[in-house]
């Protein structure tokens, strides 16, 4: 019969349960995006101190691409339905409430995964060589490193992965 009125208590207190979701949604996003790299620049750990192959090459053609990472996690649609839900049950009362929880959980859990999957997306190359053996290889990495058509440069191979890298 009352209109239902709120307590500074009560504001407060949904104030800090609204932030501390937001921290742990975020956090919990930067760990899902652990950083991977398809960069000609850094080795895994598994890869320092391993004997590698080289070749000498020539580049032929090089193409932009994306690179988006093949692992997955629920980390980021769980974050967001978290925070979703919580930032949603702040709106209305009763059944309403209810419904904007829900509909919070899961806007939030749609934006926290498509969120992760643009983090989880690096710009590569797509580098065509022309090793001095004559023999033709495409290498797809990091566009962190420039690499120029007609540039002479070295392919590292080993360890489960190549990369390419001017010869300066």
């Amino acid at each position: 019969m009352f209109p239902s009125v709120r307590t500074s208590r009560q504001s407060h207190s949904w104030s800090r349960t609204v932030a501390v979701a937001a921290v742990l949604s975020g956090a919990a996003i930067l760990a899902g995006c652990a950083s991977q790299s398809a960069s000609g620049n850094v080795y895994s750990y598994q890869q320092a101190q391993r004997e590698q192959v080289t070749y000498m090459g020539t580049v032929l053609g090089v193409r932009n691409i994306t690179i988006q990472s093949d692992q997955s996690s629920p980390l980021g649609t769980v974050a967001g339905a978290v925070l979703g839900g919580v930032l949603g049950s702040t709106i209305g009362g009763g059944s309403g409430r209810v419904v904007a929880t829900a509909v919070g959980g899961v806007a939030g859990g749609l934006a926290g995964n498509q969120i992760e999957q643009n983090m989880a997306r690096k710009a590569g190359y797509e580098i065509t060589l022309r090793l001095d053996n004559g023999e033709t290889r495409v290498v797809a990495q990091e566009a962190d490193i420039p690499i120029r058509v007609g540039e002479r440069v070295q392919v590292v191979t080993g360890g489960g992965s190549t990369r390419v890298v001017p010869v300066r």
